[in-house]
């Protein structure tokens, strides 16, 4: 596994890394979560991605975001920080996570240590309440969080369910890798050999990832570069 750390997540830098390479926010395209079966959207899914190679920008056309949603973006920080305190451990931020092949990965919330990292969810409070009813890791992020393991192999993940709300309290469920991992590895590899088939029809290859981050990285200082000097 490679992590990249050069560059914050949904920059310039992490938007060429993640151009066309499955991840694991997406698995669930590629594997159903409760029968551990090839998904009836991979084809779909498949031809987004190429069609991300081809017209780089598609992928990064802005997406709708409910109210709902953007408080959630807002509240995670506060749940990093949360998570942090009451385990007494130190959460590192990264940019990507790629596979040791290269063909796929994830965009994890957190890292801790070499050992495990985690995936928060900061939804609306009835879904909270839900997720504390139900006291297990939701099917919707089953795929996502095993496909995080997967991808780092590390030793296991926790998701959180935060709520700025203080008179309920937040829920942690830690994943460790089971035959549900291996079974998405699987899949997930098959598919990249399927993908990798349809890139050599439209002649696309897989590019060096960490090299592409630093020439996206190098254009966009020249371009900040130039701006400061039209400015000035």
């Amino acid at each position: 596994m490679k992590i990249l750390t050069d560059f914050e997540q949904c920059s310039s830098e992490w938007w060429a890394i993640h151009r066309g390479l499955p991840t694991a926010s997406s698995f669930d395209r590629i594997i159903t979560p409760v029968k551990g079966e090839a998904s009836a959207g991979q084809v779909k899914y498949m031809d987004e991605l190429i069609a991300d190679m081809i017209c780089h920008k598609w992928s990064q056309e802005p997406e709708y975001t409910s109210i709902a949603m953007q408080n959630g973006i807002a509240c995670e920080p506060s749940a990093r920080a949360w998570y942090a305190f009451e385990n007494d451990v130190e959460v590192r931020e990264v940019g990507f996570c790629l596979s040791d092949c290269g063909r796929y990965g994830c965009s994890p919330d957190g890292l801790v240590g070499e050992v495990g990292g985690i995936e928060i969810k900061c939804p609306d409070l009835k879904t909270h309440i839900g997720y504390l009813r139900e006291g297990r890791l939701p099917n919707e992020y089953k795929c996502q969080v095993h496909g995080s393991l997967a991808v780092t192999g590390y030793a296991w993940w926790d998701f959180i369910s935060y709520s700025p709300a203080v008179e309920i309290p937040h829920l942690v469920i830690r994943v460790v890798p089971d035959d549900f991992t291996v079974k998405l590895r699987s899949e997930v590899e098959a598919f990249a050999d399927r993908l990798s088939e349809m890139r050599a029809k439209f002649g696309l290859k897989y590019p060096n990832r960490a090299e592409t981050a630093n020439l996206q990285s190098d254009n966009q200082r020249s371009e900040d570069a130039r701006s400061v000097q039209k400015s000035g």
